[in-house]
């Protein structure tokens, strides 16, 4: 039976039966496969956005949700798509696409009915995985199958997924924990990208890799980038003090030989620098650099921008580009875990690099702020603007409410293939949330428009969806109809 042939009477029982994805069109004509960045950022505008919702509370069903985006459409700036998952205490966090641009490295022997069709939603609590199924209303997703935790552990030996890319030969989903779920080494499982059954654990070798986040790769150059978090028991009730100050949290990035699973160098960032999350390499094929978000420095509460690259003796190197200092701030309006140190730490948790290079960015979720960089020379970014949403000490109300304070801040951060628009929702993770915003987050999706000439963002005050709009949910990341600044690897230069 193909997914596509599912009569979404929601069994969402993995079967392992072998389905195929079976698109009626060859992938050579799905128009959402760029064949450049340049391709990519002159296709049209998406007109969808869809985005995950969870419920803290474990009590109600986490959802797949569509937002308009259509400028033009009368229902612009609502929710008008809804599907429930099959189960309760997901936490849905990052999820992406089945199949993208990277396909067209699939062309002469495993092209025949892949398109960017299927969602892939993990359950980073969980550690289940739904698959959602955009055609044929693109309105109307619906789920047609759950990777449940017990195939994952069996088949990759790995739990809490975390974040997935479409490769060239499968689906990749990094892991931050073992089968067994507490603790490392976490990692990265395959999955089929026409069944979706659990294929293996990528790694052949993972020298002294311990702690996972994200993975990215240059695919041009056969190299795979992990990044490091932490252990399922350090991030799943919170922050750990003790943990943190010990700087026992991530601080490191990994190189691999893409094609073997095969660890070639570890970089050390600097202990100080806890957390190092999320990686944007350059859209052009062509290029062997990335950026490289830190959360916190244990030395002064700053956060920081790496620049990874490749030197001229062919191995690879990280330097510290960006550093955005904490802001002092009254002890009353500190969380209780931030009150010893008398600042509001920016809390860099998310990055989106642009599709053409040029810009980047980046979420202080502590502060409140997203800031823009010009980064055409990635060695030294330039700060050309910033815009303001809740924070810790502001709580900063938004132009369409402006009697409402917000919380959380801009966390996750998605930026169109054109970069005009950026779009933000405001929960990190439900334990995190509740740490570092105990008086309420809430929940709100905003859109921030990019002046791509010379630089600077706005608002755009036409545009806000809060908690009623999410039922209640908290919501996380964003992906946009046909792609997006971060779902694409691409196979031919600019």
């Amino acid at each position: 039976m193909k997914l596509s042939d599912h009569d979404h009477d929601h069994d969402h029982s993995h079967t392992g039966s072998g389905a195929e994805t079976g698109a009626a069109a060859s992938s050579v004509t799905d128009p959402t496969f760029y064949r450049s960045p340049a391709e990519a950022i002159a296709a049209p505008r998406e007109e969808l956005a869809y985005v995950v919702a969870f419920d803290h509370t474990a009590q109600r069903p986490d959802a797949l949700t569509v937002v308009d985006l259509d400028p033009d459409s009368p229902s612009y700036g609502t929710v008008v798509g809804w599907e429930d998952m099959p189960t309760t205490g997901d936490e849905l966090h990052h999820f992406g696409w089945n199949a993208c641009s990277s396909a067209f490295l699939h062309e002469g022997h495993d092209m025949d009915g892949l398109s960017r069709r299927y969602l892939l939603m993990p359950g980073l609590r969980s550690s289940n995985v739904h698959v959602a199924d955009t055609h044929p209303d693109p309105r109307t997703p619906r789920v047609v199958k759950t990777i449940t935790a017990a195939e994952l552990a069996e088949k990759a030996g790995y739990s809490r997924p975390h974040t997935l890319h479409c490769g060239p030969d499968g689906v990749y989903l990094s892991c931050l924990g073992t089968a067994e779920g507490d603790g490392g080494p976490g990692g990265i499982a395959v999955l089929d990208h026409n069944t979706f059954d659990v294929l293996r654990q990528w790694e052949t070798d993972r020298g002294p890799q311990y702690l996972a986040y994200d993975a990215w790769w240059h695919l041009m150059h056969n190299t795979l980038v992990t990044s490091e978090w932490g252990t399922p028991a350090m991030v799943e009730n919170g922050i750990v003090p003790e943990q943190l100050l010990n700087q026992e949290y991530g601080h490191a990035l990994h190189f691999w030989d893409l094609a073997e699973g095969k660890h070639l160098q570890r970089v050390e960032l600097g202990p100080e620098h806890q957390m190092a999350l999320e990686l944007r390499p350059a859209h052009d094929p062509g290029s062997t650099w990335g950026l490289m978000g830190s959360v916190i420095s244990t030395e002064d509460l700053s956060a920081s921008i790496f620049h990874w690259h490749r030197t001229e003796a062919g191995d690879w190197t990280a330097e510290k580009v960006v550093s955005i200092p904490a802001e002092p701030l009254e002890e009353e309006k500190l969380p209780p875990f931030l009150r010893p140190f008398g600042a509001v730490p920016p809390l860099v948790t998310d990055i989106s690099l642009s599709v053409d290079d040029r810009w980047l960015y980046v979420s202080c979720w502590g502060t409140g702020e997203l800031k823009q960089y010009d980064v055409s020379d990635p060695a030294h970014p330039r700060e050309t603007g910033s815009v303001r949403l809740g924070g810790i000490g502001d709580r900063a109300a938004h132009p369409s409410a402006p009697g409402t304070w917000l919380g959380g801040g801009p966390q996750m951060v998605e930026t169109s293939r054109d970069g005009t628009r950026v779009y933000v929702t405001n929960s990190l993770y439900g334990a995190w949330d509740d740490q570092l915003y105990p008086h309420g987050i809430g929940a709100w999706m905003a859109k921030i428009d990019a002046d791509t000439d010379t630089g600077g963002l706005s608002l755009d005050e036409d545009f806000f969806l809060s908690q009623e709009d999410f039922r209640g949910l908290r919501v996380h990341q964003i992906r946009l109809q046909g792609g997006d600044a971060s779902s694409d690897s691409y196979c031919y230069r600019t």
